[in-house]
C-alpha cells in the first residue's frame, strides 16, 4: 500500500500493488494520485531514494525530502531533518489504519475488496479529524 497524506496526517488517496513491487518504481504514481493539490514538498522514507525520483519531483515543482540509502553514492549532501520528523504523521496515519484488523491482517482476497476496505477506513479517519476540531 502506497499511502499518500498531507502534513496533518490526512489521508486523500492511496493505491495498491503486489508486494514484489519496489517502492522506487511507485514513487511517480504517488505523486499523480489523489486531488488535484499541488504539494511543495514531498516526504518519504529510503525506500523511495533513487536520482529519477528526485528529479521526477523537482520537475513537477515538488521539494524531495528523502533520506539517503546506506550505500548511496550521494550520501553527504544536505538534508532537511525538521521537515523530515513530519514524516512521522504518515507513520501514525498507517497506525491508525491498521487498527482496522482486516487492514493489519490482509484478510481479503482481492486487491478490488482489499482496497475498498481501506477506502471506507480512510473516509472514517478524515470524518473523525473533521469532527474531531
Amino acid at each position: 500500500m502506497h499511502l499518500k497524506t498531507d502534513l496533518d496526517g490526512h489521508p486523500p488517496d492511496f493505491h495498491l500493488t503486489g508486494g514484489e513491487a519496489s517502492d522506487t518504481t511507485e514513487f511517480e504514481t504517488s505523486l499523480d494520485i489523489g486531488p488535484d493539490i499541488r504539494p511543495r514538498i514531498v516526504v518519504t522514507d529510503k525506500g523511495y531514494d533513487s536520482r529519477a525520483n528526485r528529479v521526477a519531483a523537482r520537475a513537477r515543482g515538488i521539494t524531495p525530502v528523502i533520506p539517503r540509502r546506506e550505500n548511496s553514492k550521494e550520501r553527504g549532501q544536505f538534508f532537511p531533518k525538521r521537515l523530515y520528523r513530519r514524516r512521522a504523521r504518515i507513520e501514525q496515519t498507517i497506525g491508525k489504519l491498521k487498527r482496522f484488523k482486516r487492514i493489519a491482517m490482509r484478510c481479503d482476497k482481492t486487491a478490488t475488496s482489499y482496497a475498498a476496505f481501506i477506502s471506507f477506513a480512510c473516509a472514517l479517519i478524515l470524518v473523525k479529524s473533521v469532527h474531531a476540531t
